[in-house]
């Protein structure tokens, strides 16, 4: 498996962005920017867990409030390989640690996203159930300039 890992990042050259789903009453980004660094676990959809398996330290996330939000909040950068989570005795479940970058100046909300033909395909819209989902650089792009 590391191996795998091993080869699989050093394949990749540039920085990736992904989107990070929580409910905000469980740990929101507020939490997150006291905080200073999490562990980001609890993911365990197969597809998801694919996703996270491929980050890399220096990646980009935005993260997204679930429930009555329903909004890109923040942002944070990867700090570290995906490695098991050292809660739980389940090598496949893997985590990996995060920081707070900064908030939005003002949230981006699913409906601001919805309303714009430019996000029909992104997995966000496309896959509403997933907790992890990459975000392409157009997306990262234009969810910036809807915060503005």
């Amino acid at each position: 498996m590391r191996y795998l890992l091993s080869r699989q990042h050093s394949a990749r050259l540039k920085m990736a962005y992904w989107l990070l789903k929580t409910e905000p009453q469980e740990y929101s980004y507020t939490d997150l920017e006291q905080q200073g660094r999490a562990v980001w676990n609890g993911v365990k959809n197969p597809l998801a867990l694919k996703y996270l398996r491929t980050m890399q330290p220096q990646d980009e996330a935005l993260i997204y409030h679930t429930g009555k939000e329903r909004a890109v909040v923040g942002i944070a950068q990867i700090l570290t390989l995906p490695y098991p989570d050292p809660a739980l005795d389940e090598p496949k479940l893997v985590v990996v640690d995060i920081q707070a970058m900064r908030s939005l100046t003002s949230p981006v909300t699913l409906a601001q996203i919805k309303q714009s033909n430019n996000f029909k395909d992104f997995d966000l819209i496309r896959l509403p159930r997933l907790s992890v989902v990459p975000v392409a650089d157009q997306y990262w792009q234009q969810i910036l300039q809807l915060e503005a």
